[in-house]
């Protein structure tokens, strides 16, 4: 589905929120069927059925209470998994969330428009930064269109989150803090800031009442740019925000008893609608082949990156450009829709700003100057330190396959996202010699404050089609039959996990509420079954389909001996982006991409000899 985003619509962007479905709690021996239909490509018959005999026994005993108890719970929620969610995937979280989880990835402009060039990093930021500030107008004037997936209509509240976000470090648990509103409810901040060399500015996108132009932000970051090109860097206190969370809440606090300033400049970070970096990096980049640029989007100079703020806008001195945020808000595909608007933009006007040249005498961007001490500097180089050396660990490539791409896919009358899963299958077998646990992202949009589900895709159905295309005494007609019932069984998982069928997010709530009731651990969590087919976040693929859009990025691997695998299908091409740990000495990033290309070839040449 290409996104379109018009500017005229009758709807008002968030009329909807309140008439959605709210999220259901599916039967209790349906997840559970379904549980163990997941977990079978990873045990052998003794492991298997010891598993049935505990998910039995759950079913009959203690999961029965505890689906009461949620049932309960979901009649006084419109999500039952909200906040449970945001805490547990995310805001729970002490490692690292800015190397761990968030995303970033490169914009998809240097294909055409705007190919690598030294000495365009502002005339180009001017220009993107623009369009992003007339989605943030529409937005703010609800004339962002309503999602629709069919005739269903989608939430549509990850989008209030993209503008005027943050995180907030909490010794045990983090916060979100969402400034944004639309001009019906009220005051917005307007302002954004801009990271760089270390240092940190600020200036106001309205002036008198009205948005400051393409010449005038350019203005505003030439003015920034020539500072801090001419004078010493700065502290660099952006980098703290890469620390483990309990540590960057601790030296948070620090900061603000340093000097009560401190803090009036945090919240001003805070509340910006955005952040832009400028970034001195060059990343080199072709069509084919972006891994510099989101390797650098996803793991680049912490000091010009604010890894709390849900939008940081990332530009190369080369004029590339790149963005990375805070995964806790939002899921991608909001993003997705906002770049989308704005890159079709930039293409009706052939990437140049094509309204007045005129620049009004504006306040000049001021600089936000922290009071920070020896302890802080310290704290700071540290910090630098222990975040080159996580990421330095990181294998990303970022490939683009182009022999075909959805227009074959389709005519074949496959699913283009289902081909990619099982290729994905074929390819993880084919390196590892035994099936790999994948988590691919569903989305429940269709329900009130709905985000994602957990699509299983590693099936009996998808192993057994595995087994076939290694094995060299099968006929190309088996090959087909079995790679056909892949293809149903995974249509079948996708279609139920966007419906409120999944069973993750369900086994997920029935162990919080046994947590909060302060039971034992049910002996399902503790089985290895539930840790070997991915449960509690143990998948060794992490995937998603940043949708069939020009747009890609990735966030790091699930777990160390892992692989995260993020694709965009288009109609003559397949963009990938796959990374792993380097030091994991059995995951190859690079190899399993080129495996997986050479597997949608094979998977394309079996489906036309059946055809002959």
């Amino acid at each position: 589905m290409e996104k379109q985003v018009l500017e005229s619509s009758e709807e008002r962007t968030f009329q909807y929120q309140d008439s959605l479905p709210s999220l259901p709690v599916p039967p209790l021996d349906e997840s559970l069927s379904k549980y163990l239909d997941s977990v079978k490509p990873f045990l052998n018959q003794e492991e298997y059925q010891r598993t049935e005999n505990i998910v039995k026994n759950f079913e009959n005993g203690i999961g029965k209470e505890l689906h009461q108890k949620l049932l309960e719970r979901a009649k006084t929620r419109r999500n039952w998994l909200e906040d449970w969610w945001l805490n547990a995937a995310y805001l729970d979280l002490r490692i690292s969330t800015q190397i761990y989880c968030n995303m970033g990835g490169s914009s998809p402009f240097l294909n055409h428009l705007w190919p690598p060039k030294e000495g365009t990093q502002i005339e180009r930021a001017c220009v993107n930064i623009w369009h992003i500030l007339k989605f943030w107008d529409l937005l703010r004037g609800e004339k962002v269109p309503i999602e629709r997936s069919g005739n269903a209509v989608l939430d549509m509240n990850q989008f209030r989150m993209l503008f005027c976000t943050c995180k907030i470090p909490g010794i045990t648990r983090d916060s979100i803090s969402c400034y944004f509103k639309t001009e019906a409810e009220g005051e917005c901040p307007s302002h954004l800031i801009v990271l760089c060399r270390g240092r940190v500015f600020a200036f106001d996108a309205m002036h008198e009442g009205s948005m400051v132009t393409a010449p005038e932000i350019f203005r505003q970051l030439a003015y920034i740019q020539k500072r801090c090109h001419s004078e010493p860097d700065g502290p660099g206190l952006a980098a703290l925000t890469s620390s483990e969370r309990t540590k960057w809440a601790e030296l948070r606090q620090y900061l603000i008893d340093l000097d009560p300033k401190n803090l009036t400049l945090l919240e001003k970070i805070q509340r910006s609608l955005f952040v832009v970096c400028l970034d001195d990096a060059s990343p080199h980049a072709t069509p084919e082949d972006c891994s510099k640029v989101t390797r650098l989007g996803l793991a680049g100079d912490p000091t010009v990156r604010w890894g709390d703020k849900s939008y940081n806008s990332i530009f190369f001195s080369n004029g590339i450009s790149s963005a990375f945020c805070d995964h806790s808000p939002f899921d991608a595909m909001v993003l997705i829709t906002m770049f989308s608007y704005a890159e079709k933009k930039i293409l009706e006007n052939e990437g140049k700003w094509k309204g007045s040249d005129k620049v009004r005498d504006i306040p000049w961007p001021e600089e936000l100057v922290f009071t920070v001490d020896q302890k802080l500097v310290n704290e700071i180089g540290h910090a630098k330190e222990l975040y080159y050396k996580k990421v330095s660990d990181l294998q990303l490539v970022n490939y683009v396959f182009t022999s075909f791409g959805k227009t074959l896919i389709r005519k074949q009358k496959l699913h283009p996202d289902t081909f990619v899963q099982l290729a994905l299958q074929l390819a993880y077998y084919k390196c590892h010699g035994r099936p790999g646990c994948c988590y691919e992202t569903a989305m429940t949009r269709r329900f009130y404050h709905g985000r994602t589900e957990t699509i299983r895709s590693c099936t009996m159905e998808a192993v057994e089609w595995c087994k076939s295309m290694l094995d060299p005494s099968d006929s190309t007609y088996q090959r087909i039959q079995l790679m056909r019932k892949a293809f149903e069984k995974h249509n079948k998982m996708r279609k139920e996990c966007e419906n409120g069928k999944g069973f993750d997010r369900h086994l997920l709530g029935l162990l919080l509420i046994a947590q909060e009731q302060g039971l034992p651990v049910p002996e399902l969590y503790v089985d290895n079954a539930f840790t070997a087919s991915g449960g509690g976040g143990n998948f060794v693929l992490s995937s998603s389909l940043t949708g069939y859009t020009k747009f890609n990025g990735s966030t790091a691997p699930m777990v160390h001996h892992g692989y995260g695998f993020f694709y965009s299908i288009r109609e003559d091409r397949i963009i990938a982006t796959c990374c792993s740990w380097k030091s994991c000495p059995e995951t190859d990033a690079e190899v399993l991409c080129r495996t997986v290309f050479q597997c949608f070839r094979d998977m394309l040449q079996i489906t036309v000899a059946a055809q002959l």
